[in-house]
């Protein structure tokens, strides 16, 4: 199994930046990913990365979000800038076999709440 544990979350202010980081315990899937889920609202994909480090985002966070893995440290990491109070949400590291939707996904981190502020 292993465990997946996010870190870096935390309040800004609307324009500010986060880095979140993830950190895996066990060898990792096909694929990871970051995800995020305000509340009474479903569970969001935000971006993904494939062992080949190529990467794909949703349209709400392209150009202002970056994903990135550190393999020899089993670490993935998301540079979020420009954030947005529609940001606000807690944010969750996963990974799988398919890793644009969460039925793909095989675990699961306990997330990390980002709370932006305008």
């Amino acid at each position: 199994q292993g465990q997946l544990v996010e870190s870096g979350g935390g309040s800004v202010q609307a324009g500010g930046s986060l880095r979140l980081s993830c950190a895996f315990t066990a060898r990792t899937w096909f694929c990871m990913a970051w995800f995020r889920q305000a509340p009474g609202k479903e569970r969001e994909w935000v971006a993904s990365i494939d062992r080949a480090d190529k990467t794909t985002y949703s349209e709400s966070v392209k150009g202002r979000f970056t994903i990135s893995k550190e393999d020899n440290k089993d670490t993935l990491y998301l540079q979020m800038d420009s954030l947005k109070p529609e940001d606000t949400a807690s944010y969750y590291c996963a990974d799988g076999w398919v890793c644009t939707t969460s039925t793909g996904i095989g675990r699961w981190g306990q997330g990390t709440q980002v709370t932006v502020s305008s």
